[in-house]
């Protein structure tokens, strides 16, 4: 990224703590444009990124935190953003691979009678894989599990379940010509996956000093 201008529109922050309830809510909404001089995008020949057309980028993000107790928090962030080529070309104005809407979320316990844990979603929305937005990706949604156990003060059990869902989704996706045996020797364009981990654990052991 050559040339990049970041600009901050606007933000805006509340918050509220009534004492008595242990009440803690806080939001914060930001509105931002970004103007690049080169975008990076994708080649499939190379399997690296290279340089391109300059661009614009804007887009509003949504922060919030509610903990309705001390050891009880929810939080959720929303995200909507626009990139496009400033520049006239034939193939079109989209930027390959510019994630257009993210979401995040989760509940969190901390410190429960020695239990720490969260569970937290994730999305990222369906985005134009190739400069006209002919061909576009399917959207990814995750759920992921965490949880700790304070056995003593300085050992702590911990489980990770990622994919909880073991949802069928890819973590990214690109668009470009390929070739496998028995296709064409000009090979073909098609999408090209990299899928996320199926349902996996993870058990760890944590010893302090």
């Amino acid at each position: 990224m050559a040339g990049s201008t970041p600009q901050l529109k606007g933000r805006l922050r509340s918050e509220e703590v009534p004492g008595e309830l242990s009440f803690d809510l806080q939001a914060t909404v930001t509105a931002w444009t970004l103007r690049l001089d080169s975008e990076l995008v994708f080649s499939g020949d190379e399997g690296t990124t290279e340089p391109s057309r300059p661009s614009r980028r804007e887009g509003v993000e949504v922060t919030s935190y509610y903990s309705p107790r001390q050891w009880l928090v929810f939080d959720f962030d929303a995200s909507w953003s626009r990139a496009r080529f400033t520049t006239f070309d034939p193939a079109g104005p989209y930027v390959p691979e510019a994630v257009g809407t993210v979401f995040s979320g989760g509940a969190s316990l901390i410190n429960l009678h020695r239990i720490d844990g969260s569970l937290r979603w994730r999305y990222f929305g369906p985005r134009a894989l190739i400069e006209d937005n002919s061909v576009r990706s399917h959207a990814t949604g995750l759920v992921n599990l965490e949880a700790g156990y304070r056995v003593a003060k300085n050992l702590r059990v911990n489980v990770e379940v990622f994919n909880l869902l073991n949802a069928a989704a890819s973590d990214i996706d690109y668009y470009y010509v390929s070739r496998l045996p028995g296709e064409p020797a000009d090979g073909l364009a098609d999408i090209h996956t990299h899928p996320t981990l199926p349902r996996t654990a993870r058990v760890s052991l944590h010893l302090g000093f």
